[in-house]
């Protein structure tokens, strides 16, 4: 069954997550993460959609809704973190995740939906052009914070204390 998360799940989201990345960046405290899990789950404009199975966090995949003011003033979707259990992969699961989010972008009125891999794989391209992305529709281009100093500050707790 595929379903939005329940705000008590972000442990196990969590645990998801190991399989996302060969390497992340240490979790801030547990604090932290539980200050911006609650500003995520107070925002109706993100949704994190996941697949269940025998009562585990199996797939999940994060979407956000943008308001717009192009397009007719139709808002557009972006997916993050798509991830699936690195044991149950090549199932059908992510796939499933995904259309999913895209059903749900388009009941919003969505005019696009957008997805950026990290992964140099042609396998996930196909993965993702197999769900009817196009890989050459759109340029991206990604520019990372290179200021170690403002990692894990929130752009509104620096512009409430101007001193950090």
């Amino acid at each position: 069954m595929i379903r939005e998360i329940k705000e008590s799940e972000l442990d196990d989201l969590l645990d998801l997550y190991k399989d996302l990345h060969d390497s992340d960046d240490p979790q801030p405290n547990e604090k932290r993460i539980k200050e911006v899990w609650a500003q995520i789950c107070g925002d109706e404009r993100i949704k994190y959609f996941v697949k269940e199975k025998n009562k585990k966090l199996v797939s999940c995949c994060h979407l956000v809704i943008v308001p717009n003011l192009t397009r007719g003033n139709r808002p557009y979707g972006i997916i993050e973190n798509v991830v699936t259990k690195s044991e149950l992969q090549n199932q059908g699961l992510g796939k499933e995740i995904l259309k999913y989010a895209l059903d749900h972008a388009w009941s919003e009125g969505c005019y696009k939906v957008m997805l950026l891999t990290g992964r140099k794989d042609e396998k996930v391209y196909r993965f993702y052009e197999s769900v009817g992305f196009d890989r050459h529709a759109k340029q991206a281009f990604i520019i990372k914070n290179s200021n170690k100093a403002c990692e894990g500050i929130s752009r509104s707790s620096a512009s409430r204390n101007p001193s950090t």
